[in-house]
């Protein structure tokens, strides 16, 4: 039987809007560049098109092979009108879905930065790589977490590369989300498989910000953890710098493990000073108590060491008749008026 033989012509399925083709310069002009399609005619970038894609268009010669998508088949001159900069949009978005599902580590220049993290691009789509996605590593160590020595830290990143991962992504929304902690997940994880919750580990202090303290620990494959400053010691804790420095070296006690996230405790390996606080204070003894700070809710009072009481504002008018009253660091008699070691609570009131 014989085969029969098609021609060009017939075997030509029709172009379609939105599809992505291939073709070759054939033509640069002032204001559009031409492209044969063989076999389905002549394209043509012009007008917008031409505008936002012209420092990309300026670098083409004769001969060039490019890839463009169509937006529309056919204009008024008959020509097939194409889109350079939709064509990498779409081949990129194709490559970032590549990446993420197979899951592949991704190298970024750093282009700009901003308090909530830092800005790049990948296959020319902005990025974004949030603060909460840097590694350990480099996450910013600023005391009392102020916003613009936060930015003046992830600026130092600017003009740098960096190895991410891809953690979320929308073309509908032009939206890419990158995370650098995510590319040592698994090191981390296998690391963390040595550790249990009530284990005592021993580490570096490494950066101080205002809601607790980093220690990193390990030697073979260090892992860095947090210790909250609810954590840092059995009184109340303002300021992380007032109970550790960054490079000292201290004991904390693993409280839980969350993915691959370390929570310690400093206050676990002390001895609870409001273990049997009820033996030694009870409701309508007199003690001294120096004022140490005032509160919107009213004055704190240190009793012991790491005991403090509390005279709350509703015993004054005002807080500006509080303050009139109580001088910071002087020593008051107080009258206890409630002691509950469960919530490490004693409340006081001025002994007239």
């Amino acid at each position: 039987m014989e085969n029969k033989k098609y021609s060009k012509k017939e075997i030509i399925r029709p172009l379609k809007v939105g599809e992505v083709v291939e073709g070759k310069v054939i033509g640069i002009g002032r204001s559009a560049v031409y492209i044969d399609l063989d076999p389905f005619g002549t394209g043509i970038i012009y007008g917008k098109e031409f505008k936002e894609a012209k420092d990309t268009l300026k670098k083409l010669n004769i001969g060039d092979k490019i890839s463009a998508k169509i937006i529309d088949q056919e204009t008024e001159e008959g020509f097939v009108e194409l889109s350079i900069r939709e064509a990498y949009q779409q081949m990129a978005w194709e490559n970032i879905k590549e990446k993420k599902e197979k899951d592949e580590p991704v190298k970024v220049k750093i282009t700009n930065a901003n308090k909530g993290g830092l800005l790049t691009e990948l296959f020319g789509i902005p990025a974004f790589l949030p603060v909460s996605q840097l590694s350990a590593q480099n996450y910013p160590r600023v005391e009392g977490g102020n916003p613009a020595q936060i930015l003046q830290e992830l600026q130092k990143f600017i003009g740098q590369e960096m190895e991410v991962k891809i953690l979320d992504f929308s073309p509908k929304e032009n939206k890419l989300i990158l995370s650098e902690k995510a590319k040592t997940a698994q090191e981390v994880k296998s690391a963390l498989e040595k550790y249990k919750i009530g284990d005592i580990i021993e580490g570096e202090i490494t950066g101080i910000s205002n809601f607790g303290a980093f220690i990193r620990f390990g030697k073979e494959s260090p892992l860095e953890g947090l210790i909250h400053i609810s954590e840092l010691d059995w009184k109340l804790v303002e300021n992380p710098a007032e109970i550790v420095k960054v490079g000292q070296k201290v004991k904390a006690k693993i409280i839980n493990i969350d993915n691959d996230r370390v929570f310690l405790s400093l206050k676990a390996l002390k001895d609870d000073p409001w273990k049997d606080i009820e033996k030694k204070y009870k409701k309508g003894d007199i003690i001294k108590g120096k004022v140490t700070r005032f509160r919107p809710f009213g004055a704190l009072v240190q009793i012991e060491k790491d005991i403090q009481g509390l005279i709350h504002i509703s015993e004054f008018n005002s807080h500006q008749e509080m303050e009139k009253t109580l001088k910071i660091g002087e020593t008051y008699n107080f009258k206890i008026s409630l002691v509950n070691p469960s919530e490490r609570k004693i409340v006081l009131k001025l002994e007239k």
